[in-house]
């Protein structure tokens, strides 16, 4: 994917312009939902088990899923477009290393990760795009590195566009996201679908996967 389409330069502006607003929503955001802690703690066992390298989260916000991966005892960095946002990661977690970049092209050397979060980060991208992310995140893993995936889940319906706040954004049908991922190489080894909590509109999707 080109830096230069229109769809990263605007979702960059949208969360450049609400960047502190969204910081202080997620804060602690992580303690009222037990089964995506559970989802972070197995990805954050298998990659300790694996001994394959650092983790990087791409498109990492304010960075407190960063931090929460710090904690479960993994050499975690953060990764995103938004200038605003990294400077919040940085001002929040100086013990961290945040870096101002595209998931599409990460400045990093093949296989210098052991594993990668996407956490909700792909949710803008135009499905006939994502499947370069994931061949970008390839790249960059070692052999048996680890991915895992949280976005928005279809529940039953087809792949649709709706009015995320900040910018367009996509929920995905949990196979068919699982499919795209395959045809790049992946092989899934969990999943774990939730129902949305009060202040959320859409069931929330989660998939494991790993490289052969």
């Amino acid at each position: 994917m080109s830096e230069t389409a229109s769809y990263p330069d605007a979702t960059v502006k949208a969360y450049d312009a609400i960047a502190f607003r969204y910081a202080e929503m997620v804060r602690g955001w992580l303690d009222g939902v037990p089964l995506d802690r559970a989802v972070l703690s197995a990805f954050a066992e298998v990659v300790r088990a694996a001994g394959a390298g650092p983790v990087a989260e791409v498109g990492c916000g304010p960075g407190h899923v960063t931090a929460h991966l710090r904690d479960l005892g993994l050499a975690a960095f953060g990764v995103d477009l938004s200038p605003v946002m990294i400077g919040i990661a940085r001002d929040a977690y100086p013990d961290l290393r945040f870096e101002i970049g595209s998931m599409a092209a990460l400045d990093l050397a093949d296989g210098e990760l052991g594993g990668i979060v996407s956490w909700y980060s792909v949710i803008h991208t135009p499905p006939r795009e994502l499947p370069a992310y994931f061949r970008e995140f390839r790249r960059a893993l070692t052999p048996g590195g680890h991915l895992l995936l949280a976005f928005f889940e279809a529940d039953g319906g087809p792949l649709a566009v709706f009015d995320h706040k900040v910018a367009p954004a996509y929920r995905w049908p949990i196979d068919d996201l699982a499919e795209v991922a395959r045809d790049a190489g992946f092989t899934e080894f969990g999943r774990m679908l939730r129902a949305p909590g009060a202040d959320e509109r859409f069931r929330r999707g989660h998939l494991l996967l790993r490289l052969p």
